[in-house]
């Protein structure tokens, strides 16, 4: 499996400063990033590491969840899955990541809500993005349409 990169350029201290990120293994895409937005409730075009790792989540846990749903023996027509990355204070100094809320609405043949709910508690556990973030808890919501 092949390597996959992202690189920041970031001029300036964390409070005045800011940066641009770079999906440089698919040059998809250059977004902006600053502290004060990340923090703030507008992120004003500026994307942030949260914003990121949700993107990253829903992906991984979407592919992972198509997977085991043909495992189970249904067919996946539809999957809307929505990541929440939360940041917040740390008690030992800093911020952290506070949790993660999956959310997964699914259009599936040949699986009932008991399938799919298991299918989706398998996918949360076994999406490589999940395993890299076992420090956060991370909570689930799954049902049929």
């Amino acid at each position: 499996m092949p390597t996959r990169t992202a690189r920041t350029a970031w001029n300036g201290g964390l409070q005045d400063g800011s940066g641009q990120v770079e999906l440089s293994s698919s040059g998809r895409g250059t977004f902006d990033v600053s502290f004060p937005k990340r923090a703030a409730d507008d992120a004003d075009g500026t994307t942030s590491p949260e914003e990121l790792i949700a993107a990253a989540h829903s992906s991984c846990f979407a592919m992972q969840l198509s997977a085991l749903i043909a495992e189970a023996g249904g067919t996946p027509q539809s999957l809307e899955v929505t990541a929440d990355v939360s940041l917040g204070p740390d008690p030992a100094g800093g911020f952290r990541l506070t949790g993660i809320t999956l959310t997964v609405r699914g259009e599936v043949a040949g699986l009932d809500a008991a399938g799919f709910a298991e299918a989706a508690q398998a996918a949360k556990a076994g999406c490589p993005v999940s395993k890299a973030l076992t420090g956060v808890e991370i909570s689930l919501d799954a049902s049929l349409e």
